[in-house]
């Protein structure tokens, strides 16, 4: 879910060509949800193979990670580990979300409401253990590099932009901004267009850059001040003061300079904010990790093909469109060395 401060943050629109040559620290979990979401059938029925795995994810991965490495973009997969304990309400409060989104569904199916059905069954997504290794074990064989975080991936993926091991982290949560990450890129999965919530309309989907100094400048805030906006309307570790939403908790901030002070004058309380904000401010993070990006893939059709059901025409033009950007890559190299 992560934190709800678009409202507040400006993006700029850019370009693949923008991101050449760019390490990107992706937030995997983040990343997955979306494709387990968007990648369905018409009732809302993911891609399964033969022996009724899902599949939606990995075609995802496969087919979204193509334009990237083609463009001369280098993903890196952060996965998370084991959440800090406070999530857990939070983590329960998401699976009665789902368990409740599964009924509905079932009864939009029941009723020939395919649109409906739909809805209701990109609420349904789950991460599995056999989601996730399949995932590792297909960017594996794709030469991209990924990264097991001890904590939460998004914090672990801030913490490398802020190293300098990567360029900006791509997620479609804000939470990265909180952790420190530097710049930000949205919709970098995404492609082409997306229908509008309640509408027939489609809106084109473009990559936004943002970017965490231009937008505590922008704000004219700290990056503490942000997250004390954040803890206001509700995180992934708590809930907000009602009434407030990112607009008014940043008039209060700025008027009362910390979450102390706007707690005591209107009245309210969040327990263990302080604990909180320290996530944000000294997040688990590890830095027993290395990047190597390969030029040679694995065997990715026996995986996709034989073991997976995937259509061995499609999976031979995008594996070109992966080779294509291996040699731009070492082309590139090449080019940097001299």
């Amino acid at each position: 879910m992560g934190v709800g401060i678009g409202d507040i943050v400006k993006s700029e629109e850019i370009g693949f060509e923008d991101l050449e040559n760019k390490v990107i620290a992706v937030d995997a979990y983040n990343i997955i949800y979306q494709f387990l979401s968007s990648i369905r059938q018409r009732d809302g029925t993911p891609l399964k193979d033969s022996e009724g795995r899902v599949t939606s994810h990995l075609s995802g991965i496969f087919y979204r990670n193509a334009n990237l490495v083609e463009a001369g973009i280098r993903p890196v997969y952060v996965f998370d580990g084991a959440p800090d304990m406070m999530k857990e309400g939070t983590l329960e409060k998401r699976k009665k979300r789902k368990e409740e989104a599964e009924k509905e569904y079932k009864k939009s199916l029941e009723e020939g409401d395919l649109e409906r059905a739909r809805i209701k069954a990109q609420q349904t997504s789950r991460m599995t253990e056999e989601i996730e290794e399949s995932s590792k074990k297909l960017l594996s064989l794709l030469a991209i590099p990924w990264i097991q975080a001890p904590s939460e991936g998004e914090s672990q993926a801030a913490h490398m932009v802020k190293k300098g091991d990567a360029w900006a982290v791509g997620s479609q949560d804000y939470d990265t901004l909180l952790f420190g990450a530097c710049k930000l890129v949205k919709n970098l999965t995404v492609t082409g267009k997306r229908k509008m919530p309640g509408s027939s309309e489609y809106k084109k989907i473009s990559p936004e850059l943002i970017e965490l100094e231009k937008v505590l400048d922008d704000l004219e805030i700290t990056r503490k001040q942000l997250i004390d906006i954040c803890i206001l309307c509700g995180t992934d570790y708590n809930q907000g003061v009602k009434g407030i939403g990112p607009k008014r908790g940043l008039k209060y901030i700025k008027k009362y300079d910390n979450l102390e002070s706007v707690l005591e004058e209107k009245e309210a309380q969040i327990n263990n904010y302080e604990a909180i904000r320290n996530i944000f401010l000294d997040p688990d993070v590890t830095d027993d990790y290395t990047i190597r990006f390969k030029n040679e893939l694995g065997d990715v059709k026996v995986f996709l093909c034989d073991e997976r059901d995937f259509s061995e025409d499609r999976v031979e033009s995008a594996l070109e469109r992966f080779k294509n950007g291996m040699d731009r890559r070492k082309q590139s190299s090449l080019l940097s060395f001299d």
